[in-house]
This record gives C-alpha cells, sequence and structure tokens, in this order.
C-alpha cells in the first residue's frame, strides 16, 4: 500500500479579508489538498489567505497567499489576479513551484536565475499613494540568520520573498540578497565587507550607504526601487526599508542591533 494513502492530510486553515466569496475557501482547499497529495514530505500545517481589495479600480484586487510546513521547512507564495478563482490558480502552480525549488536546493546547488523570476508578473500590485500619504507603519525586528550565500538564495525562493535580510557567515556582515529587476539574476549586497562572488550571483562591491532611516524614505521616493537597504547611521547594522502593498512603508532591522 502506498504510505502516502495512510498519512491523513493536515487541515487547510483558510482566511479571508474582504468581500471574498463563500465558495473560495473551498475551492482553495481542494487547490492545497491536490498540491499536498503530490508530497512524500510529512506536511505539518498549511494555512491559507484570500483577500479581495475593495478599489475595483485595482487590475489585479484578488490576492492569495499560502504558507506551507514542509517537514520543518517553510515554504510560501504569494500570488495576485483579477478574480480570486484565477488567483487561486495561480497559487496552486506558483507553490508547487517553490516546493520543486526546495527539492532542487537539496540535489543541486545552484539555481537558474531566469527561472527564479518567472510568475513574479502575478505578485499584488502596490497601492499608489501620495508621498504625502505615506507612513512608517510596520517595524519588523528579528535575529538574523547566519547564512551562506547560496541557504540565503534558498531561503530567498522557498519564502518567495522580494528580499531577505540576513548576517552572511564568511563575511559576519548584514547582507541583503534579491533578484535584479532586469535580468532576474540574484544580487547581494553587503553593509560591510562583500562575500565571495559566487557563479550565478551577482556581488556589489561597494557596502550600503550610511544613512538614517528618514534619509532612507527620501532615497526610496526618489529611487523608484521596492526597498532599500542601507546601513543605519545611528546602530551601524543592515535595515530594509521597503513599499508594502498598502502603499505605506515597512522597516526590517536586526533585533540585536
Amino acid at each position: 500500500m502506498n504510505r502516502l494513502q495512510t498519512r491523513p492530510a493536515p487541515a487547510v486553515t483558510v482566511t479571508t479579508r474582504g468581500e471574498v466569496t463563500s465558495a473560495a475557501p473551498d475551492y482553495a482547499r481542494a487547490k492545497l489538498l491536490a498540491v499536498l497529495a503530490k508530497l512524500d514530505e510529512p506536511v505539518l500545517a498549511v494555512r491559507v489567505k484570500l483577500t479581495q481589495e475593495p478599489n475595483h479600480a485595482v487590475a489585479k484586487p484578488s490576492t492569495a497567499q499560502a504558507t506551507l510546513d514542509l517537514n520543518g521547512r517553510p515554504v510560501r507564495a504569494h500570488v495576485a489576479a483579477a478574480t480570486m478563482q484565477e488567483a487561486v490558480d495561480l497559487l496552486q502552480d506558483r507553490l508547487n513551484a517553490r516546493i520543486a525549488r526546495v527539492r532542487a536546493h537539496h540535489r543541486h546547488h545552484r539555481h537558474d536565475a531566469e527561472r527564479s523570476a518567472a510568475g513574479r508578473d502575478h505578485r499584488p500590485q502596490r497601492r499608489d499613494l501620495d508621498v504625502e500619504e505615506r507612513r512608517i507603519v510596520r517595524h519588523k525586528s528579528y535575529s538574523l540568520a547566519r547564512q551562506t550565500t547560496w541557504a540565503a538564495v534558498f531561503e530567498l525562493e522557498a519564502m518567495d520573498y522580494d528580499f531577505h535580510l540576513y548576517t552572511d557567515t564568511e563575511t559576519g556582515c548584514d547582507s541583503v540578497v534579491h533578484h535584479d529587476g532586469a535580468t532576474g539574476a540574484y544580487r547581494i549586497a553587503s553593509a560591510g565587507a562583500a562575500p565571495e562572488a559566487e557563479p550565478g550571483i551577482e556581488v556589489s562591491a561597494h557596502a550600503a550607504p550610511g544613512l538614517t532611516v528618514a534619509d532612507a524614505v527620501a532615497r526610496l521616493d526618489l529611487g523608484g526601487l521596492p526597498f532599500v537597504f542601507f546601513t543605519n547611521a545611528e546602530t551601524g547594522r543592515g535595515n530594509v526599508l521597503y513599499h508594502r502593498y498598502d502603499g505605506h512603508y515597512g522597516v526590517i532591522t536586526p533585533a540585536d542591533q
């Protein structure tokens, strides 16, 4: 007997926000259970969040996000679409792709940067607020993981992040890894000494600029980028100021700075 048939499927917890149809949670559960049915690894928990934006002028007002615990390894996907059904379908596809990358990481130590960037057109759109309206509405502080370059890339891919802030094991410096918007390649910047270059990863030779948070806000507004990585002028640690999907700002800092 196939052991997958004897393992009970974990509960798929679905939460909703906004005017999500009553049928959408069940549809999402069915799609996520189809993903789980293909897995050999134990899945310890599955959480899905469906959000329907009230602004009908937004091209992709339906967003779907899923996070599953794959035998202790979090895997996440986040998409947006014109309808909730389309968003859930895209979520299923993207989650399958994230899981495949987690598995590939254990078989190979390199990734195809062009394929890594595929599907990012389905990410939620950022609400367009006037500069005067924007505020820092979220401040996240946590102990940064000490990781090698490729472990940081793996974290970026598995969690479907736009960027990942970590401490490089080689240099001991706060660093950030992200996708280059033009090429899809991985790029790394550091708050201190740059890590050794790896094939397929572009490393900035210049340390992140020393800025105050106010300076970083001004640079983010002027540069048109999704985030700014900088060395906090007061603490000397690497910080990230980023645009949130609601149009405001968020900032991430090391907990022990």
